[in-house]
């Protein structure tokens, strides 16, 4: 039991990770254990729209592990495209130590799926994937375009990002989004940069 206290007293340091949008109603910034549990209950919630096949669990197990990585290599927006390679393969190497605490079959089933995640080949992780891109979005439109605004996230750079994996892997939920969006483009909470702005990644080490 002891090597699964030690992980999970690990990702308390989750709690730690900032992200760049705001929780509603609130002046700070939120932390990435909090948006993993919101995904976790919104894939729950959104269950009569998806596929009725899915291993919702599976789904549920992906997000709450999709993000443990972010402990070493911290938070990087979605739309910060440059450098993207780098640090998945960051990120690998933190999800290896991290499940590496766990006893060797779960922290190989914890790997497995934190890949799966990544690769968006099942119709489990492209379901997990639409609820990841969809999340940070919904919190934006009901609050002014908030990160948008703040890191200078164009309309069109936000739907070449999140349209493919959210079409892909709940189309139900793309319809939604792209009526939104299309308000939100009149309402201007988008930023002013344009799509091909050059943007830097910098690892947390």
């Amino acid at each position: 039991m002891q090597h699964v206290i030690d992980f999970i007293l690990e990702t308390e340091k989750l709690k730690t990770v900032t992200r760049r949008t705001k929780p509603l109603g609130l002046e700070r910034y939120e932390n990435s254990a909090e948006h993993s549990w919101q995904l976790a209950l919104f894939a729950i919630s959104l269950a009569n729209y998806a596929d009725p096949a899915l291993d919702l669990g599976r789904v549920i197990r992906m997000l709450l592990l999709h993000d443990i990585g972010e402990i070493d290599t911290g938070d990087t927006m979605v739309y910060i495209e440059e450098g993207w390679e780098l640090r998945k393969e960051q990120e690998l190497a933190a999800v290896k130590r991290i499940f590496g605490m766990l006893p060797e079959k779960q922290a190989t089933e914890f790997l497995e799926l934190w890949q799966e995640f990544e690769r968006g080949e099942t119709a489990e992780s492209r379901y997990a994937n639409a609820i990841d891109r969809a999340m940070p979005v919904l919190l934006n439109l009901s609050n002014n375009g908030q990160s948008w605004r703040e890191n200078g996230i164009s309309f069109e750079r936000v739907v070449a990002r999140i349209a493919p994996p959210i079409k892909d892997g709940c189309p139900a939920l793309w319809e939604y989004l792209e009526k939104r969006l299309e308000e939100g483009r009149q309402k201007n909470l988008f930023g002013e940069s344009p799509a091909d702005t050059p943007h830097v990644i910098t690892p947390k080490l």
